[in-house]
């Protein structure tokens, strides 16, 4: 082993993460074997060159199968390094020694990996007091020892890295996935509650004035072909080349209007308020603003009572928006605190370090108040 230098072992690690990273497994790991035995019959005597083959040929092949079978590849390995020492020839192949502990230690626990090291210690202590020159052996010693520790402290930071990725990985899952629960519990839960109000009103009204009752039907129809595009478009299935797309875009301020007319529509008069331009405020914002109003005024059309008034109110600053929306029913809570509505209009405030209020009001009716902070700050997911 004394004849393996650090730099050598440097290039191996950084050759693997380069660009034979892109290459399949099983071909980047038959590179190291194959370079070492092309060495080895190029290199070497005839009269040497049986020996030193089958020394690097029991040393580096078994480094083919390093990460199906770690352990069983670095316990072949180190049996092959005692016979090479007993046999006493010194080869660049045993550098395979070095690879199969950093696949040890990026495969295995810290005591696998602890008794690992120990392995190619006691290695590198018998290979330096059979082939230190001149009686040197801390300087060798040094050098083996600190080749060691680099190599098991790269097989320990790679795992730790993988184990990262995939908590990082689990979390961008589990957010995503909240992220779709929320837009589909708005989505779903706002249009079927117009569509079942403006088929009620439709009914009461096909005797009595069929233009009302026809003109209920079709916001019905044009109120379900936008839940189902807002649905596509939440689980990302829709393209910006179909119709829907373009005829229901990523709602945000400005399509709060088209909300207000289709509540009206459905029974609950409700007014609107925005206050200064909005255009400077992100998409995901927008859409943040007009889910906390939709989900606000789903509320108020489901509990409470015929002739009850709704107010939204928008206030755009230059990194903030202000949203108020007020309600003329009983003062009770239109739907249970621990509800999922509440939940998720609380998850998506916080996303803009904006809390939710919601309560009764001083003068009667329930309002819902939140201000999001957008400017300076990372754009969250709505």
């Amino acid at each position: 082993m004394c004849a393996v230098g650090a730099s050598a072992y440097h290039r191996r690690v950084m050759t693997e993460r380069g660009w034979a990273s892109r290459l399949p497994p099983a071909v980047r790991d038959s590179l190291l074997p194959a370079v070492l035995l092309l060495h080895v019959l190029t290199m070497w005597a005839p009269a040497e060159l049986p020996v030193a083959a089958a020394l690097t040929a029991a040393l580096a092949l078994p480094l083919v199968w390093r990460r199906r079978a770690p352990l069983a590849v670095f316990g072949a390995v180190a049996a092959a390094a005692f016979v090479q020492w007993l046999a006493d020839v010194q080869l660049p192949a045993d550098i395979a020694l070095l690879v199969a502990l950093y696949t040890v230690a990026a495969n295995s626990d810290r005591r696998v990996t602890l008794v690992a090291v120990t392995v190619v210690e006691i290695g590198a202590v018998l290979a330096c007091l059979r082939w230190a020159t001149d009686g040197a052996f801390l300087t060798p010693f040094a050098a083996l020892t600190a080749m060691v520790v680099a190599a098991a402290v790269l097989g320990v930071n790679d795992r730790a890295t993988r184990a990262y990725q995939e908590v990082v990985r689990e979390r961008a899952v589990a957010e995503e996935r909240a992220r779709i629960t929320r837009e589909m519990h708005d989505i779903v839960t706002h249009n079927l509650s117009v569509m079942i109000a403006l088929t009620d009103a439709a009914v009461y009204a096909q005797h009595r004035s069929p233009a009302k009752a026809n003109a209920a039907m079709l916001q019905v129809s044009e109120t379900g072909r936008q839940a189902l595009a807002d649905m596509r478009r939440s689980l990302g299935v829709l393209r910006t080349d179909e119709p829907d797309a373009v005829r229901h875009p990523l709602p945000g301020i400005a399509q709060l209007e088209t909300l207000a007319d289709q509540m009206r529509a459905a029974g609950l008069p409700t007014g609107l308020d925005i206050d200064g331009g909005c255009t400077h405020i992100p998409a995901t914002a927008q859409l943040t603003v007009y889910r906390l109003v939709q989900e606000a005024l789903t509320n108020t059309l489901k509990h409470t009572p015929t002739g009850t008034h709704a107010k939204v109110r928008i206030e755009c600053g230059a990194e903030t928006v202000t949203v108020d929306v007020t309600d003329t029913g009983p003062p009770t809570s239109p739907v249970s605190a621990s509800g999922h509505g509440i939940t998720g209009m609380r998850e998506r405030a916080a996303g803009y370090g904006g809390t939710v209020l919601a309560g009764p009001l001083p003068d009667g009716g329930w309002g819902v108040h939140t201000s999001l902070v957008f400017g300076g700050r990372p754009v969250a997911s709505a």
